[in-house]
């Protein structure tokens, strides 16, 4: 089983399932369920910017996959009342790209970059200037007529959106005036979140059973999400339609998502490190290739989890499976960590 395969994937699974996420999406901060921190003080330079007219500064949202970022950035152009354009790392080749980008914001827009780590250097260096002095130099022609071309820009906000903060470089890492870190959601936001959820799905469901699938979704809204439309069809076949503890408990167990959240692979993963290696160290390409799943794939969506919850740890020589792990596969503690 791949990880886009698994009920827990934090990718969009094609046009159908990107608009059920779209209209689960809060449009303005008092919608917006969870990341109290972040709202707190964007709510405040959102207020300051209108306050003086003036473009909001540039934002970088960074943290795991699934946790609202993109959200976070249509909220921030609501919020500011002007128009939003999105795009991603990998969609801009070329500074051309760039450039017909930013030639359609008009004074005060958002262009929303997801994934910015992995724009090209060549495009990431025309940027630089368009995010500090609102213009850009690109070269016209080729060889004896190639020229320089000088092109205002309208002050806009950037906002960049990353699952990994530290292979952003320096320079543009620096050039964002505000850095939220997006965090793990508690229980009870997740739980707010999935009764908001069914009510947009108009589910029937009761808080317990809300509950349940909270505390099973790893921390991550749309996970939550998609295990509530899993354990939405379940409770329509096999039960009356209500989704209730019971009924949620009986649904997660048969998608074999257990009570920390953890899939099939999750726990694949921590076997293979506790039979083979004896709870390791053991390096990621060694686990990469035990379970076989790109290194980033773990790194990016399966590790942060299992080291949030104290699963794992990393080390100098690799990684290794905690007493806490241990414990909750039903494992006896090797020796050595008697």
């Amino acid at each position: 089983m791949t990880y886009e395969e698994r009920i827990i994937s934090g990718d969009i699974e094609g046009v159908q399932e990107e608009m059920v996420e779209k209209s689960l999406r809060p449009q303005y901060l008092r919608q917006y369920i969870g990341q109290h921190l972040v709202k707190k003080e964007l709510s405040i330079y959102i207020e300051a910017a209108k306050l003086r007219e003036e473009a909001l500064d540039h934002v970088l949202l960074y943290g795991p996959p699934g946790l609202g970022k993109t959200t976070m950035a249509m909220v921030i152009a609501n919020e500011l009342g002007v128009n939003i354009r999105t795009t991603s790392g990998p969609a801009i080749e070329k500074s051309g790209d760039l450039v017909a980008l930013l030639n359609d914001l008009e004074a005060g827009d958002v262009l929303f970059i997801d994934e910015i780590h992995r724009l090209p250097k060549v495009v990431e260096e025309v940027l630089y200037s368009a995010m500090e002095d609102y213009f850009i130099d690109i070269i016209v022609g080729e060889g004896p007529t190639a020229h320089p071309v000088h092109f205002p820009l309208p002050p806009f906000t950037l906002v960049g959106a990353t699952t990994r903060a530290g292979q952003l470089s320096a320079p543009l890492r620096d050039r964002f005036g505000i850095v939220s870190h997006m965090e793990y959601y508690s229980v009870k936001d997740l739980t707010d979140i999935v009764l908001r959820s069914a009510d947009i799905f108009e589910t029937r469901i009761e808080e317990s059973g809300a509950v349940e699938i909270a505390r099973r979704s790893r921390g991550t809204p749309r996970v939550a999400n998609r295990l509530l439309k899993r354990v939405r069809d379940y409770a329509q076949v096999q039960a009356d339609g209500v989704v209730t503890k019971e009924t949620a408990h009986s649904a997660l167990s048969m998608l074999q998502v257990d009570d920390k959240g953890l899939d099939i692979v999750d726990q694949k993963l921590l076997r293979m490190m506790i039979e083979s290696y004896n709870g390791g160290p053991v390096g990621l390409s060694t686990i990469a290739a035990n379970i076989s799943e790109e290194i980033e794939t773990i790194e990016d969506m399966v590790e942060p989890f299992l080291l949030q919850n104290g699963l794992i740890q990393r080390t100098p020589r690799g990684r290794i499976v905690t007493a806490v792990g241990y414990e909750h596969l039903g494992y006896p503690l090797p020796a050595t960590e008697n």
